[in-house]
């Protein structure tokens, strides 16, 4: 197996798990299911490619209930938690599968290309860790403007960084870097999230079922919605498989207030890590969305410091009478994006008037380990949080979610949004108007899904196991 370096040198190539023992870790074959629970000692084993699941080592699904007396509203609301992925995000299993399609094409070979992981966080730490487990040489392309500890974290790895210009929202200028990489050197090999439908399937797989197995120990064991930032829309997948074992089941994409490019063709900065990027994303099944909210990307930075911050924290426990238990599983394991979930929920579940049983699922992309420099930056302006402060902002950020900034998913607006494909892909990336006007149909997209188990059929051969 390849070291754990990362030197992409030449060698044999590794192999990891299939979408059905993502899904199903207990599947996976018991020798390497025994070297990954050994490897889950040191991060940087390659053997911890078998740990890339949304469970846990006891075979549970990592989520967590919110508490009404933080939501302000009756609705289950179902958090699942990605900062028990290895590299800290669910990402790092999009950003597996993307290189292993590759890798099963023929189309990359450890030591024989570089791989270019474009991103504005989380998938480029992913592909940090994914690339250099897997032999190769990576290199991230993301923002100069995004949390420090995103960068530390993609050295750490073995991965090398290149920062462009702008924030989370400059994703233009990351694509413009990627090309003039590839026109310097042809043995770089871009990997981006942005059209790789390996990104969807696995997140219409696994992360989809995922959340059915979550939700049915919940609530009424339906989902009413699931609610996703849209980032590079590989989460928000997971709604086309909701859909499918519950029909009424609603999908709602969220988007930065100051970029909010799909709600009202849009754009601008902010510092949502995760969501929001100036163009509708080729893998985004905008047919299939019901609902599209923006929300405040300060007010996510204070909902993030109120569910981290020591303060922020006991007041929530003693005078707020949110559970202390929830508060301490779920505080280490929240970022700006997830907040930013958690309130486009709540503004789900006032929109539709959900109550009591109705589950509404989001996720908690990565984990709060990231963000520390966000927080320093934000007290620093705002100076230190208090009990006072905090119960502010308990009302304000999270019982005063308010019902402004959303549109609904009809037919007009759908077609809207898939017509701005157009800009992006077609005129600038060279995707074909066929494959667009193709892509407005469900049929398009179930053709897609069917592709998992072609996936999981080929990485069972190549693997011998």
């Amino acid at each position: 197996m390849a070291g754990r370096s990362g030197n992409g040198e030449r060698g044999r190539a590794v192999y990891g798990p299939t979408l059905e023992e993502m899904l199903h870790p207990e599947r996976v074959p018991a020798e390497a299911r025994a070297r990954a629970r050994e490897a889950a000692k040191d991060p940087l084993d390659p053997g911890n490619l078998f740990n890339i699941s949304w469970k846990d080592a006891g075979g549970r699904v990592r989520y967590v209930v919110l508490d009404p007396a933080l939501t302000g509203v009756d609705a289950t609301i179902i958090v699942l938690l990605g900062a028990g992925f290895p590299s800290g995000s669910h990402k790092v299993g999009a950003a597996y599968s993307v290189a292993m399609e590759r890798q099963l094409a023929g189309d990359i070979s450890p030591g024989e290309v570089t791989l270019i992981w474009p991103s504005t966080g989380n998938y480029g730490i992913g592909g940090a860790w994914v690339g250099p487990r897997l032999g190769y040489s990576s290199v991230v392309i993301l923002p100069e403007a995004v949390s420090r500890e995103r960068f530390e974290r993609i050295t750490s790895y073995g991965a090398r960084y290149i920062k462009t210009p702008g924030c989370e929202s400059s994703v233009k200028e990351i694509f413009d870097a990627c090309r003039r990489l590839q026109e310097t050197d042809p043995s770089h090999h871009v990997l981006n999230q942005f059209d790789a439908m390996a990104n969807y399937r696995f997140h219409y797989y696994v992360t989809g079922n995922s959340v059915l197995e979550a939700a049915r120990d919940e609530g009424d064991g339906r989902v009413a919605a699931f609610v996703s930032g849209m980032g590079s829309a590989g989460t928000i997948a997971a709604g086309d498989r909701l859909k499918q074992a519950f029909p009424a089941c609603r999908v709602v994409g969220l988007e930065p207030v100051q970029c909010p490019t799909l709600f009202e063709n849009g754009f601008g900065d902010h510092d949502i890590q995760g969501i929001g990027d100036k163009h509708v994303i080729w893998i985004h099944n905008v047919m299939n969305m019901d609902l599209l909210v923006c929300v405040d990307d300060m007010a996510c930075k204070k909902g993030l410091r109120l569910l981290t911050d020591p303060a922020g924290r006991d007041y929530l426990d003693r005078e707020a009478g949110v559970d202390g238990g929830l508060l301490e599983r779920l505080s280490p394991c929240l970022g700006i994006s997830g907040v930013a979930n958690i309130l486009g929920a709540i503004k789900t579940a006032k929109f539709y008037g959900f109550g009591a049983g109705d589950n509404i699922v989001t996720v908690a992309t990565d984990g709060f380990d990231r963000y520390g420099s966000v927080m320093e930056k934000l007290s620093a302006a705002c100076g230190p949080l208090d009990a006072r402060g905090a119960a502010a902002c308990l009302e304000a950020v999270f019982h005063g979610v308010r019902l402004d900034w959303v549109q609904e998913g009809d037919r007009l607006n759908r077609a809207r949004w898939h017509n701005l494909k157009y800009f992006t892909w077609v005129e600038q990336r060279g995707k074909s108007v066929e494959t667009l006007n193709a892509m407005r149909s469900q049929e398009w997209w179930m053709a897609e899904q069917a592709k998992v188990a072609e996936f999981d059929r080929n990485l069972a051969a190549a693997r011998g196991f």
